[in-house]
């Protein structure tokens, strides 16, 4: 291994570009693969290391020297191969199930620019590096602007949502004050970040008011946007079902609301004439109650399958209910599978046509029938 060492000092330096460790050699090793590039932070050059470790990305970042000793202890210890990328030549290195070190040079023809950019890999809404204030009093980030490594999906999950905002932020009035209000349930962490995204980031007049029933959150939350000076983001105690705080919204956003507590709230907005819905279901029972058809009693009959297709069927007769009042309607993936079956997120945009104009076939109404179906939307919007 002191050949190893020796090469591993030789590499690692300002002509360093990347590198990808792989081929596990013990088969207790949770770690998948490791990725290694040189970036530079606050004018200090580093490697960036990314660990991809059963369903979870670590990041960390080392110095040169320190880069050697963490490669070198990694491929002696749980990995056999590694394929480095250097200015002027790439290097492939095997170990053999004895320890044997096997490298393999090839010199570049054209020499390659060490790319020094941070976040290379995704360029997020909200970047990681850079101090925002509402992630760091939630604890996502540090106080210098880097992403705490257990909160990593929470923050990829923050900018998901963003991402889905951004695509319909035309779709907003820009000439006046946008009224949004968000139907929560649970913490509020997507709640501070629509605020800083739409009033910070894109310098847009914003009024929110976030309705929930859990007084303490009510409490905390207002302390905090006072606390950052977010004026125009509320909290208040109310229940879906019976809210009558306003007369017109312009975008309502429900997250996580159990049940047919999302039926209440896409009815809530079709009869605010929202222009944007964003909606993430969850809990859909009542479905998985009424269900019934003797096609599908073989599948109906598991428990988990039936509870699988209720949901799926949940949200597709809520999508076309809204098409039918006059809303663009996607149904997309709001997190990846491998972190929450429940990741679906229904975005909505009115169409410029009036809602009285209902569109649409009647295959949903066929659809419920079959399957002996009287959903709570379909009876708040009386259809």
């Amino acid at each position: 291994m002191e050949e190893l060492n020796s090469l591993l000092k030789e590499i690692i330096g300002d002509d360093f570009i990347d590198a990808v460790i792989s081929n596990r050699s013990d088969k207790n090793n949770k770690k998948s693969k490791v990725l290694l590039r040189n970036i530079e932070l606050k004018g200090k050059r580093y490697v960036q290391i990314t660990e991809y470790v059963a369903n979870k990305v670590i990041h960390k970042n080392l110095s040169y020297e320190d880069t050697v000793q963490y490669m070198k202890e990694t491929l002696e210890k749980e990995f056999k191969q590694c394929e480095v990328h250097h200015t002027e030549k790439n290097i492939n290195i095997l170990i053999s199930k004895k320890g044997k070190v096997t490298i393999k040079t090839k010199l570049q023809t054209n020499c390659k620019n060490v790319d020094l950019s941070h976040n290379k890999t995704k360029n997020y809404l909200i970047p990681d590096g850079e101090p925002v204030d509402f992630l760091i009093e939630l604890g996502v980030m540090n106080q210098d602007g880097y992403i705490i490594k257990a909160k990593y999906d929470k923050f990829r999950q923050i900018n998901r949502f963003l991402e889905y905002i951004n695509d319909i932020v035309d779709k907003l009035p820009s000439k006046r004050q946008i009224s949004i209000i968000d139907f929560g349930c649970g913490s509020s962490y997507l709640t501070f970040a629509m605020y800083y995204f739409l009033r910070e980031l894109k310098g847009l007049d914003v009024n929110i008011t976030r309705l929930d029933l859990k007084e303490d959150l009510i409490v905390k939350c207002n302390k905090l946007a006072c606390k950052l000076s977010y004026d125009n983001l509320k909290f208040e105690n109310g229940d879906i079902a019976d809210y009558t705080g306003c007369d017109s919204v312009d975008m309502v956003v429900t997250l996580h609301a159990c049940d047919v507590a999302t039926d209440y709230a896409l009815a809530k907005a079709i009869q605010w004439n929202a222009r944007v819905i964003l909606s993430v279901p969850c809990c859909q029972h009542e479905v998985n109650r009424q269900i019934q058809n003797d096609l599908l009693q073989p599948v109906l009959k598991y428990g988990i399958l039936k509870e699988r297709m209720s949901a799926l069927i949940t949200d597709g007769i809520r999508a076309e209910l809204l098409e039918k009042c006059g809303y663009d309607t996607q149904i997309l993936e709001f997190i990846d599978m491998e972190h929450t079956p429940k990741n679906i997120l229904i975005r909505a945009v009115r169409k410029h046509i009036s809602l009285d104009n209902k569109q649409s076939n009647g295959d949903v109404f066929r659809l419920m029938e079959e399957l002996h179906l009287n959903p709570k939307l379909k009876k708040l919007l009386d259809m």
